[in-house]
């Protein structure tokens, strides 16, 4: 299966609801930008997307919640070894309080993984961020180098659509 996103405004990204009824589009709003998400095996809609290979999934996104984004840079040669991390602590989250969803998404263009959890609340994130699992989970205490570059966080507060 595959996953798609693009950035815009709300009232821009909402549009996509309304010319796409069949396509289940969460909406989700940044500190910096909205954000459209949706998955499926169908071609891509947005004109100015991103696509993606769900790699791993677990739960179901929900229309409420905090989405946070690990967006990963992974050089080439350590793509395998990344997807592989991931498969052997694949579910470490699932059993946590508030936790609705996880992916592992693959660009189809770039070396940019991102990792994909949705929470009930951003304290129920934080909760997981503090505890001695998300430790066990994050122990390396130097970037692995299969990074190609630094990682950053995109944290989004889902969007119900106004009527």
């Amino acid at each position: 299966m595959k996953a798609y996103m693009t950035n815009g405004t709300f009232d821009f990204l909402k549009k996509l609801k309304d010319k796409y009824p069949a396509i289940q589009f969460y909406f989700m709003s940044g500190t910096s930008n909205d954000l459209a998400y949706y998955e499926g095996t169908s071609s891509k809609v947005f004109a100015a997307g991103r696509e993606y290979e769900i790699i791993i999934q677990s739960g179901n996104i929900q229309d409420k919640g905090y989405v946070v984004m690990n967006n990963i840079p992974v050089t080439d040669e350590g793509k395998p070894v990344f997807e592989d991390n991931f498969k052997k602590r694949k579910q470490a989250v699932d059993n946590r309080e508030g936790f609705l969803a996880f992916r592992l998404l693959k660009p189809k263009k770039g070396n940019t993984y991102v990792v994909f959890t949705q929470w009930k609340s951003h304290e129920n994130y934080e909760n997981w961020k503090n505890s001695s699992d998300f430790q066990k989970a994050h122990s390396e205490t130097k970037p692995p180098a299969y990074f190609a570059d630094r990682p950053f966080v995109n944290t989004y507060q889902m969007m119900e659509e106004k009527e």
